[in-house]
């Protein structure tokens, strides 16, 4: 069974602890470093419940499995996928139809008379 690209998982070969923050961080596209800053800030500016939660992520979330992605373009994608999978999808439409009208200008410069072109070669015969 492959894993999830859109799922939350814990971090582990990014981590300095238990791997949850970078795991946020992998999720959601921020960078590590405000990911820890927040929950740190967050945890001394209020009771600490930050670490009880953070400790029942780590106990539940599965790690993320090694070659989840095959490039950092496609850690980038999958992100955008999780955060607005409408918008990746609308995007990943447009390209396709970008692509198809340029096969679409290709073959009619290929399959139209180009009388120019004809004449040079009727002058070469």
């Amino acid at each position: 069974m492959s894993a999830s690209r859109t799922k939350f998982y814990l971090d582990k070969q990014n981590s300095k602890w238990l791997g949850v923050c970078s795991g946020i961080a992998d999720y959601t596209g921020i960078d590590v470093t405000w990911v820890r800053v927040g929950v740190v800030l967050l945890t001394f500016a209020t009771s600490g419940w930050q670490l009880l939660a953070y400790l029942i992520i780590a106990w539940v979330a599965e790690k993320k499995p090694i070659g989840l992605y095959e490039s950092a373009e496609d850690a980038k994608f999958w992100q955008g996928v999780r955060s607005n999978p409408t918008r990746s999808t609308a995007e990943v439409r447009s390209k396709f139809r970008d692509i198809d009208r340029r096969l679409a200008d290709i073959e009619m410069l290929y399959t139209s008379r180009n009388s120019r072109l004809a004449d040079e070669i009727d002058s070469l015969r």
